[in-house]
């Protein structure tokens, strides 16, 4: 397979960690081939040190500019065509790189992958998709932050590309859709979720419905759509508290020795859950719905949080999910074909980091 271009400049956190996480990754993953991007000195001192048989298996593809955290999505496009982030997206857009992984500011990295890539028939905007840990295994929510608002259409569009999400990549047969809201009743909701609740009533997709925020954790829904401002906020909600109570348990069983000695009887179902509750885990989302295959990692991952986003668009690459989508979305407009694309300006990137 071609590799997977990774950009390890961009992110919350210096380049060498987003390195450390491309050289975790070669070393875990015997079949994989990376392309890191950035600065060639601090790659190649960095590969220059890790074992042979990792070293076989990168190039090293050099980028003058970095797109900052602060960057304006418009100003990334017109003014950082040499930086890591564009090369990246460029190398998947060229056939020289399989897939593009980036901890950069969401934003720029949404809008220059639209930009570079564009998005597939039946598509408007891409949705960011990840999975959350819940009772049943995970549930697969979008938009995570690509987008601050979203349409009706573009809502439906987001709930197809999920189901065929988990389906066809995590073997979920049928995959229940939930449209977030502040509540269950048909009438509740401002008139976006309204319009978008009927027209998924009527899109032929297992749509159960109206769900609310805990209903992400609950196990009773596989996938749950909206738009991208709501879902990075329930995003980092969720993440803070998984922070908070691992926190508050480390505290519990340090408080006395009696704790202590609680905490070496628990040790091994402490270690499933914090493995459970850890948000490297599951990180790395995919852009849904462009030409080309982007994931967006955690801006502050660490080595092992960026390691998992790279396996991630291994993963998915070597799936051929984006063949997947592109048929699925074709299937859908044909069977809808009163759904066009919605009228209106379409939504603005967010410039918040996943």
């Amino acid at each position: 397979m071609l590799p997977v271009a990774i950009d390890v400049m961009s992110g919350d956190n210096e380049p060498r960690e987003y390195v450390a996480g491309a050289l975790r990754a070669l070393a875990e993953d015997g079949e994989l081939r990376a392309t890191l991007v950035g600065d060639r000195a601090l790659i190649e001192a960095a590969l220059a040190a890790a074992p042979a048989a990792v070293r076989a298996r990168a190039a090293v593809a050099a980028a003058s500019q970095i797109v900052t955290m602060e960057e304006k999505p418009r100003e990334a496009i017109r003014h950082k065509k040499d930086s890591s982030m564009r090369i990246a997206i460029d190398l998947v857009r060229e056939g020289a790189a399989a897939a593009c992984v980036s901890a950069g500011n969401t934003g720029a990295l949404t809008a220059i992958a639209h930009f570079v890539l564009k998005t597939l028939p039946g598509v408007e905007r891409a949705a960011i998709i990840s999975a959350i840990p819940a009772a049943h295994g995970h549930t697969h929510m979008l938009d995570l932050g690509a987008n601050t608002k979203a349409t009706p259409e573009q809502l439906r569009q987001f709930a197809a590309m999920g189901a065929i999400i988990a389906r066809d990549v995590y073997g979920v047969a049928a995959p229940r859709i939930g449209l977030l809201n502040i509540g269950e009743e048909d009438m509740k909701g401002h008139e976006v979720v309204q319009s978008a609740h009927a027209l998924l009533g009527a899109s032929g997709l297992n749509y159960v419905g109206f769900v609310e925020g805990d209903d992400i954790f609950s196990g009773d829904v596989d996938v749950v759509v909206t738009d991208g401002f709501t879902g990075n906020v329930a995003l980092k909600t969720a993440e803070g508290t998984a922070r908070f109570v691992r926190q508050v348990m480390r505290d519990a069983f340090t408080s006395s020795w009696q704790a202590k000695l609680g905490a070496v009887i628990a040790g091994p179902a402490l270690k499933r859950i914090r493995e459970r509750l850890d948000p490297s885990s599951v990180n790395g989302g995919p852009l849904l719905g462009l030409n080309g295959l982007v994931i967006k990692s955690h801006g502050g991952a660490d080595a092992k949080g960026f390691a998992n986003a790279i396996k991630v668009a291994y993963d998915l690459a070597a799936s051929g999910y984006a063949a997947q989508i592109d048929r699925n979305m074709k299937h859908l407009a044909a069977a809808l074909p009163g759904s066009g694309p919605s009228e209106g300006p379409a939504s603005e990137p967010v410039e918040t980091t996943q």
